[in-house]
């Protein structure tokens, strides 16, 4: 997406020239019928022509499922894309002048329009002239791999586009200069050639592989994924990152699958490009490969789009990378799936299968029914943590107590919590019922204690809301203003744990601003900066503040009104930022204030309900007591004397905690002063 505001006369140019009988018609079949045209609607499971289009109103409506509007709004819905992206593709097809708000925007944004155009001509130029060079008598040995040790069909493989890269230094760089009249920097460009060390000419970045092209939601070759014939290394070499191929916010298969997962309500993650093409060769058309990458959150989110029951199965490897792969993919969304806003479910194959050895092993029909039982993302990290430890011994079960609390730890329902509490204790008891209630009721303990969360509203005391929010707010303000210390602010955040913004505004700020300083400097290098490993040169180069009010209007207008006052400070604010590092160390000394006096709250509040159930259980047993025998009367002593030990154990562990909170809120204090200096490092 280019952030640029689109002038009016642009979207109004689009809307008047898209047809709409065009536009649906290259998704739907239509058919004539009077003065208008009918069709299956692709947005329900339509058995009947339901959907109607009127070219005089320019205009399509569902009379099933409701859905309607223009050509853009058919567009936004059918490929999941954005207004502005719409309209961008619409604009180039129809070759009309894109206008911006200024002039100076709208020059760059045709530059990087046309210069995006010729990168993908140059990859859909490579993408088939591989595909002819596999049809070739050089080409022989990679056929046969496809045909035989992976058993596809001429028809999957015209399907995917599959090629084969010669073993040649240049054949591809001489082509697309000498034939196709290509400069050989826009090849550099596009990932397809390497400069020779030297700088004395270029080379094919490919050679000798068989050629996976990549597509982006809408078709267009945007990278290659080459794997090798010769046992050369690496064994698969994808193309680097350029102006038209981010692996982050990608999905390999994502054009061929689309459909399928709206249809099924259901997507498929694997690991790799022919996992991908064995599953479709199968008839399991629902699904994608992440491009190597861990999964992220824009991936999950185009995926998310195209199923409205946003389930997703992730189906990677069952060996060391692929759980931690899930595990991460996991961690990018469990909010969401906590929540209820996403199934998430993890298939892991038996005997540690790929989903293209077990296919070839089993139907496809195996598949799908494991498929069908492919457990959800919780109760998968319950087993891993189980099935990883010797439950036998004293250190290992520890360990899985520990890690189970803290899963357990996350959930906001309290149902669902006892729920796993039950199921967790059970299997931990080896299925001994006494044992297994003791158990339950100590995690149960155990995960109270762990539910605390800076965030939550709850121990916040009046005003202190308001605060956090002004202290939020000048945090990113000074942010956007002060660029040469956004690498400190950003490291200062990670040390204290402030990351986490707490007002939903906000959050959403400080994502974008993210995911730009990601765009520009790579993902890598900003955890880096924030870990304090890397100066953060550049960050200071990026205008924040223009490219945000930009994308932000394209957006949600309502929402640059909010954050209008931190993207353009006034004159009062403009004066509060003329000592960043003091006012920095304020702010941030504040918020961390706030959460520990919450924690001081939390712990108060939990020592005194351990308390209170100790006092309960004594008066349980005292009524228990005057029906017993004197020597039962002694057990009975016995046992409340023990409760109040464990009780004054508790007193001492909470007092600890306490303090240590009391006497941070004093440092925190002395760092809120003027005359504060930073203590030498030890």
């Amino acid at each position: 997406m280019v952030n640029a505001r689109l002038h009016p006369r642009t979207i109004e140019a689009v809307k008047e020239r898209a047809d709409i009988v065009d536009v649906v018609g290259e998704h739907v079949v239509l058919k004539k019928k009077g003065r208008e045209f009918v069709g299956i609607c692709p947005f329900h499971d339509d058995s009947k022509p339901s959907m109607t289009v009127s070219p005089a109103k320019q205009f399509y409506y569902c009379f099933s499922c409701g859905a309607g509007g223009n050509s853009i709004k058919f567009l936004m819905e059918f490929q999941r894309q954005s207004f502005s992206d719409v309209v961008l593709d619409l604009a180039r097809r129809y070759q009309l002048p894109i206008e911006t708000v200024d002039g100076p925007q709208q020059e760059r944004l045709r530059q990087q329009l046309s210069r995006r155009d010729k990168l993908q001509r140059a990859l859909a130029l490579a993408a088939g002239w591989f595909r002819s060079q596999l049809m070739a008598p050089a080409g022989a040995e990679a056929l046969k791999y496809l045909s035989e040790a992976r058993g596809l069909s001429p028809a999957t493989q015209e399907t995917f586009q599959l090629g084969y890269a010669p073993d040649q230094w240049d054949g591809l760089l001489k082509h697309l200069q000498q034939v196709e009249g290509l400069a050989p920097e826009l090849l550099e460009a596009a990932g397809l050639v390497v400069p020779r060390k030297g700088g004395n000419g270029f080379y094919d970045r490919f050679r000798h592989r068989v050629m996976v092209p990549i597509h982006d939601r809408q078709g267009r070759v945007i990278g290659f994924g080459g794997r090798s014939l010769d046992g050369s290394e690496p064994k698969y070499l994808n193309s680097p990152e350029t102006e038209v191929f981010e692996k982050g916010k990608h999905l390999f298969g994502l054009d061929k699958a689309s459909n399928a997962i709206r249809k099924d309500d259901r997507a498929v993650v694997v690991e790799g490009y022919f996992d991908v093409i064995a599953l479709h060769a199968a008839g399991i058309t629902n699904a994608v490969a992440s491009l190597g990458t861990a999964l992220s959150s824009q991936q999950i989110t185009q995926l998310c789009r195209v199923s409205d029951s946003k389930r997703i199965v992730l189906n990677f490897d069952a060996d060391g990378a692929g759980v931690r792969a899930a595990n991460r993919a996991i961690g990018e969304v469990e909010q969401l799936a906590m929540q209820g806003q996403l199934e998430l479910r993890v298939l892991h194959l038996p005997s540690g299968k790929d989903p293209d050895e077990f296919l070839k092993q089993n139907g496809a029909g195996d598949y799908r029914a494991l498929l069908d039982q492919a457990p959800l993302w919780l109760d998968w990290q319950i087993e891993q943590v189980l099935e990883e430890r010797d439950l036998s011994r004293a250190d290992q079960f520890q360990q899985a107590v520990t890690a189970l609390v803290g899963l357990l730890g996350k959930l906001p329902q309290s149902a669902v919590r006892t729920h796993y509490l039950q199921r967790v204790a059970e299997r931990l008891s080896g299925g001994q019922g006494r044992l297994a209630l003791q158990l339950e009721d100590d995690l149960r303990q155990q995960v109270k204690g762990q539910r605390w969360h800076g965030r939550s509203s709850r121990h916040e005391q009046p005003g202190e809301s308001g605060q956090r929010e002004r202290c939020e707010a000048d945090l990113l303000r000074l942010y956007l203003h002060c660029p040469r210390h956004r690498a400190t602010i950003r490291q200062e955040l990670r040390k204290r744990e402030l990351e986490d913004f707490a007002i939903p505004h906000h959050r959403h700020l400080w994502a974008a601003i993210t995911d730009l300083e990601e765009t520009n400097l790579g993902e890598g290098r900003m955890e880096s900066i924030s870990r304090c490993d890397d100066d953060g040169e550049g960050l200071d180069l990026i205008d924040l503040p223009r490219l945000l009010t930009d994308q932000l209007l394209l957006e949600s207008s309502a929402l640059v009104s909010r954050l209008t006052p931190l993207l353009e400070p006034g004159e009062l604010q403009r004066v509060a930022l003329a000592e960043p590092l003091e006012q920095l160390r304020g702010i941030a000394a504040l918020l961390e204030r706030q959460k520990s006096l919450k924690r001081c709250r939390h712990l108060l509040e939990a020592w005194g309900g351990q308390r209170l159930q100790t006092l309960e259980s004594c008066i349980a047993v005292l009524i228990d007591q005057e029906a017993l025998s004197d020597q039962a009367s002694v057990d009975m002593e016995v046992r409340i004397q023990a409760l109040f030990d464990d009780l004054n154990r508790d007193a001492l562990r909470y007092q600890e905690l306490y303090y240590t909170e009391r006497k941070h809120i004093g440092h925190l204090d002395q760092q809120r002063c003027a005359s504060y200096t930073v203590p030498p490092a030890a």
